[in-house]
């Protein structure tokens, strides 16, 4: 079975909504910088992502991740690439580690 590593989604303010996530739940901040925030809670990730950087989507970890396209390696050393389903959603292809 695949993973869904995390869901994203688009915040204006991202400080604000790091701050306002973690004081609401019980989660810790894994990885946060002027664009993007990920939070990590017990069964998943959520992505705080600008809407100009961005696009709102669910992350999938796949072993063979570079089937669906050109792998960008991003600024947390990940590996991943964006495509679309056939109803126009945001899917992020994240490569295995």
């Amino acid at each position: 079975m695949d993973k869904i590593h995390h869901v994203a989604i688009t915040v204006e303010d991202l400080k604000r909504a790091v701050e306002w996530y973690t004081k609401n739940f019980d989660c810790k901040v894994a990885y946060q910088d002027d664009t993007w925030a990920m939070l990590e809670f017990q069964n998943i990730q959520l992505a705080l992502v600008l809407p100009t950087q961005h696009p709102a989507h669910v992350g999938f970890e796949r072993i063979n991740a570079e089937k669906f396209g050109k792998l960008t390696k991003h600024r947390d050393g990940r590996s991943s690439v964006y495509i679309q389903d056939p109803e126009g959603n945001s899917i992020e292809i994240l490569d295995k580690k």
